[in-house]
């Protein structure tokens, strides 16, 4: 090594080797899909059953009818799904999860609900009584459906318990599921009201089960995915969430009795204007407090990491609270470069974080302290990120 002066001769020993500057940001941990997306063999089901459904309502319906009745039962599904969309905006679940808890619900769950009554038109024969219409509707269509689906919600309960962290996530995947089965369900109603009344009954129909009643199935299994969540929030295993999961079919069943009966028995728009109405408010009431509940545990588990340095007390107001997240991007997006994508990622990075460690604290998931290291360093590259130069 050669030296300009004399004065600037380095001495004997063997410097650090310089490296070229990493062409690309270094690449962060990724936290294991394992535990948080759908089951391969739960779509193969999925899959499987499909071709028997599509076969049976275009054999039973016809295309033509088919498909308008698909058609039109979109328009209450799309309303449905935002609606779910905005409960699960805290920690929003695996895309995968959201898919198969719909699919499940269109399809397994519809299925299931069809066999049974196949079966039973076997061996009692077909029931055209009004008291054996009135015992189909009121006890064996809620007690067969509510199983149904509540046994989707309980297979992603048992399959991805690291995406199932409490009762919201409980009451979305049932919301998730009902609203499939109401989508297949209108299908078949629409279907059938334009063959045998044309447009005048269709609209009729669709006016009573799409507009009135869009949220029914959805407020139904909803109720089972609570109990699911509540055993989630216990840390509670399978095998020891069945009594829960069954206590929350039978609640669903009950609501699913109470709304078929009404229209059975008694007058319907009275029993809808007194009863179902106040049960939808009690509902949404229900699943704001529910989303109230989040946010604290959200500041709780966040606030354990600004004891000790991580964050800042402000930055754990601003995750943890609505106005706070809204006022955070909205600061982000006035940054140079608008970085309200980086704070959305720091958001959801650290919200994920507070629900690795509560999965941590309920001790049900031993994988849980892993997550928290991956998400740690993640939230901590999307905060350096966000304040960057």
């Amino acid at each position: 090594m050669t030296s300009p002066s004399p004065l600037s001769r380095p001495h004997g020993g063997t410097p650090a080797r310089i490296v070229p500057p990493p062409a690309s940001p270094p690449v962060l941990p990724v936290v294991p899909r394992r535990g948080r997306s759908a089951s391969i063999w739960l779509i193969a089901v999925v899959v499987v059953v499909l071709l028997a459904v599509a076969g049976y309502f275009l054999a039973a319906l016809g295309a033509a009818a088919s498909i308008a009745g698909m058609v039109l039962a979109l328009i209450p599904l799309a309303g449905v799904l935002f609606a779910v969309r905005l409960i699960d905006r805290w920690e929003p679940e695996p895309r995968s999860l959201v898919i198969l808890a719909v699919a499940w619900g269109a399809v397994v769950a519809v299925a299931i609900a069809l066999g049974v009554d196949l079966l039973l038109t076997l061996v009692l024969g077909r029931a055209d009584t009004p008291a054996a219409e009135a015992f189909g509707s009121v006890v064996q269509a809620p007690l067969v459906e509510e199983f149904a689906k509540g046994l989707g919600v309980f297979l992603i309960f048992a399959t991805a318990r690291r995406a199932f962290d409490g009762p919201v996530d409980g009451v979305v995947y049932g919301a998730l599921v009902g609203a499939g089965f109401a989508f297949t369900e209108n299908i078949q109603y629409f279907a059938v009201s334009l063959i045998e009344g044309g447009a005048t009954q269709a609209t009729v129909t669709f006016f009573l089960r799409g507009v009135l009643s869009p949220f029914a199935h959805v407020m139904f299994t909803a109720v089972t995915g609570f109990a699911l969540g509540l055993a989630a929030r216990r840390g509670l295993r399978p095998g020891q969430a069945l009594g829960l999961w069954v206590a929350g079919m039978a609640g669903a069943a009950v609501l699913h009795a109470l709304w078929n009966g009404s229209a059975a028995f008694f007058d319907f728009f009275a029993l809808y204007a007194t009863l179902q109405v106040p049960l939808f408010v009690l509902f949404v009431l229900g699943v704001l407090a529910l989303r109230r509940e989040e946010a604290r545990l959200t500041r709780a588990r966040l606030g354990e990491y600004a004891a000790v340095g991580w964050f800042t007390a402000q930055e754990v107001d601003m995750l943890a609270t609505p106005a706070g997240r809204r006022a955070g991007i909205a600061w982000a997006r006035s940054l140079p470069g608008d970085r309200a994508r980086t704070m959305k990622t720091f958001i959801a990075e650290a919200t994920a974080l507070a629900a690795a460690r509560q999965r941590a604290l309920s001790g049900r998931d031993a994988a849980a302290a892993q997550d928290e290291h991956v998400l740690l360093q993640r939230s901590v590259a999307a905060r350096a990120a966000l304040f960057a130069r």
